[in-house]
């Protein structure tokens, strides 16, 4: 595929053409030629828009897909095809599937699945055998299949001596843990986040004791191992303050934070919305707003959608028994972009390749066109008719949104919104 982006602004600080405005011309999925008015060709397709941006290709490090199992909510190709057109050109699956993804073959089924497609898949396989943290799974045998990272997802590892095996067990093979922090003895009956609302509401609250304890603890389990350990997902100020902590101490510690912790607070769930129920819950604005400093200072490493799609029959439903999730990549990039700047938005939407051990290409001439193209001067508000997942559960529906995905180029694949 030939094709040449007219006028886009390079946002991708490692490249030489970093917030300059140029054309890309691009071979069979190699950067062929960047520079100011590029001579047209007519076997090249053009692509030309005003305000067009473009940057490194973006990795979400955490979706849930549902296949195998779970197709009624997501199969893997529509789910990849959603990503492609919210400007992925990566993602991290979760093992949350019927199988769970603890074994070499499940994760050969899922990157067999993903075959020939625009945006890459990368499994990351269960900790512990069907997620039930009683048994490590195969690990070393996943990693050999392809498994960029091993985790339970949404549950946290109530038996501290098996993470400890866990960390040193995988530093043997260069691999990453993933531990999703959560006292389940705290959390107890709590659906919502432990406060004012939950009070005013009459739900049973969740404190952020129950997150910030076992953020504590798995930092003293990581200080004893000395491996590398991602900690998903967190949602209070006094997370960000332990990681931080932990960061200066030099610890090889990662994290991330969901959209929806970082643009949406408790106050959403006056109307009993099952849409907002997630784990972890979301918090107040006094902790959105440390998770927005955490981002800014580089205590918070990444940003994730935590795309987790629920099909209808678990969310219509008593908010105590509805499931937890929501859907995000559709409306991922458009939420940031009303409460981070743009550098930073794209920073952190391309960081996960790092900490996962991935090959990174910057754009500069004769690397791999891995690349996603946006506006950033569109204002507009998230409705139905832009969810393109199966699933609809999406706690952005009728937020305002700034910028918008034009697509992604990869694998010699060009997917326009």
């Amino acid at each position: 595929m030939k094709i040449i982006i007219r006028e886009a602004k390079i946002i991708d600080s490692k490249s030489p053409f970093h917030n300059q405005v140029v054309d890309v011309k691009i071979n069979d999925g190699i950067l062929e030629k960047i520079g100011t008015n590029l001579s047209p060709s007519d076997d090249y397709e053009e692509i030309k828009q005003s305000n067009l941006h473009l940057s490194q290709g973006w990795f979400d490090s955490s979706v849930s897909f549902g296949e195998p199992g779970f197709e009624d909510r997501e199969t893997i190709a529509n789910g990849l095809n959603v990503a492609a057109k919210s400007g992925f050109t990566a993602v991290a699956l979760q093992p949350n599937s019927a199988p769970i993804l603890d074994n070499q073959s499940q994760i050969l089924f899922v990157k067999q699945k993903a075959n020939n497609t625009a945006t890459d898949l990368f499994p990351i396989g269960a900790l512990t055998k069907n997620s039930e943290g009683t048994d490590l799974a195969e690990l070393y045998d996943m990693k050999n299949a392809g498994a960029i990272a091993f985790g339970d997802y949404g549950k946290s590892l109530s038996n501290a001596n098996l993470l400890k095996i866990g960390l040193q067990y995988v530093q043997d093979f260069d691999s990453l843990v993933i531990a999703f922090c959560q006292d389940e003895k705290i959390k107890g009956s709590g659906v919502v986040n432990e406060g004012i609302v939950s009070t005013r509401l009459g739900l049973k609250g969740i404190p952020n004791l129950a997150e910030e304890l076992i953020v504590a603890r798995n930092l003293f389990l990581l200080e004893y191992t000395g491996g590398k350990l991602h900690i998903p997902t967190i949602s209070t100020a006094k997370s960000v303050e332990l990681i931080r902590n932990a960061k200066a101490k030099g610890l090889k510690v990662t994290c991330s934070v969901a959209v929806h912790n970082l643009v949406l607070t408790d106050e959403k769930l006056e109307g009993f919305d099952t849409r907002f129920k997630v784990a972890p819950p979301l918090r107040t604005d006094n902790d959105r707003i440390a998770l927005i400093s955490g981002i800014l200072d580089n205590t918070i490493d990444t940003i994730t959608s935590d795309h987790n799609p629920m099909d209808i029959e678990h969310k219509k439903m008593e908010f105590d028994l509805a499931k937890n999730g929501t859907i995000g990549l559709e409306s991922a990039f458009g939420a940031l972009l009303t409460v981070l700047p743009l550098e930073k938005i794209v920073e952190k939407l391309t960081s996960s390749s790092t900490i996962f051990n991935l090959n990174q290409t910057e754009i500069t001439e004769g690397n791999k066109a891995n690349i996603t193209l946006f506006t950033t001067d569109t204002e507009w508000i998230f409705t139905k008719e832009h969810i393109l997942s199966k699933s609809k559960n999406s706690a952005f529906l009728g937020t305002k949104m700034k910028g918008k995905v034009i697509g992604i180029y990869n694998n010699n694949k060009l997917v326009l919104a």
